[in-house]
């Protein structure tokens, strides 16, 4: 038996795999291994059989994939951000899109807990940007505009412990929490929140993966984005640089830079800035001859 199918949760050496209407727990083939592969949630796969157990024997193509919460396939990544309690960090959440942009998966900002915090003036940043969200998970207001953007994609539902984001996956699937503590037990293993990722089919079509906060969303080694490569990463600019004086203008403080023009004229907006050129200083640093596996 050879057959094809899509990782759906993964913990461990285990593995759920969905293949023609059945799930199979796998293993994978020891060779991954040693070739310095690992499976991950989004991958689709061939599974066979060997000796009465199921397993992964190969990891077809990937049109992307994310280090950690290691997934792959991804269409979109939606990022959940508490408005109050705790404030959403903007940085950070600059950070994460921009390497969503930068690996070609379409970013999408939710902004929890409205009637507490005042959303609205957090959205109003990045609405014109990225399909951004404000739900209040306690009524369930607005999670049915989110349900629209999130039909037939494979997405990922991510943020940090506190944010909303395991009662908007309820509000999303029903009962989707219970389904995760059945899974646990059928893999044998306890639930651990900083290593499990699972996908969950949406009842109006296509797949959301549960994941780690965002601590484990990497922009380390292989997320890391170049600063030839970092202006790129920010949609906003895309009808500025080639208008700019300066063919490698920096965008920070040339003269004739038409992004700065923008961002006085109050088209680009000053915390989007602002978080562009800390990650600029930052990609200063980097040496490019010590990623030559990456250009």
């Amino acid at each position: 038996m050879v057959s094809r199918g899509v990782i759906i949760s993964a913990f461990g050496g285990s593995f759920r795999v969905a293949s023609e209407g059945e799930i199979f727990v796998c293993t994978a083939k020891g060779s991954f291994r040693a070739k310095n592969i690992s499976p991950c949630c989004g991958d689709n796969v061939m599974i066979s059989q060997s000796s009465g157990e199921y397993v992964i024997s190969e990891i077809l193509p990937r049109k992307n994939e994310i280090v950690r919460p290691p997934l792959a396939n991804l269409d979109q990544i939606v990022f959940v951000c508490a408005s109050a309690d705790p404030p959403p960090n903007l940085l950070n959440l600059d950070k994460f899109t921009a390497v969503s942009v930068y690996k070609g998966i379409s970013p999408v900002i939710v902004f929890t807990k409205t009637d507490i915090g005042d959303a609205e003036k957090y959205a109003e940043i990045y609405r014109e940007i990225f399909p951004t969200f404000c739900i209040d998970n306690g009524t369930g207001a607005g999670v049915d505009n989110l349900k629209d953007i999130l039909r037939g994609k494979f997405s990922a539902l991510c943020g940090n412990s506190g944010v909303g984001k395991s009662s908007l996956l309820n509000n999303l699937i029903p009962g989707a929490m219970a389904r995760t503590g059945e899974i646990s037990r059928k893999l044998g293993r306890g639930k651990n929140t900083t290593r499990r990722t699972d996908i969950f089919p949406l009842p109006e079509g296509g797949y959301i993966a549960d994941t780690p906060g965002f601590a484990a969303f990497s922009t380390e080694r292989y997320d890391l984005i170049f600063k030839e490569d970092l202006p790129g990463c920010f949609p906003e600019f895309k009808d500025y640089p080639d208008s700019c004086r300066f063919k490698d203008c920096s965008h920070r403080k040339e003269q004739g830079c038409a992004v700065l023009k923008a961002l006085k004229e109050g088209r680009i907006n000053p915390s989007r800035h602002r978080s562009y050129c800390e990650m600029y200083s930052e990609a200063e640093k980097l040496r490019t001859w010590q990623f030559k596996d990456r250009r």
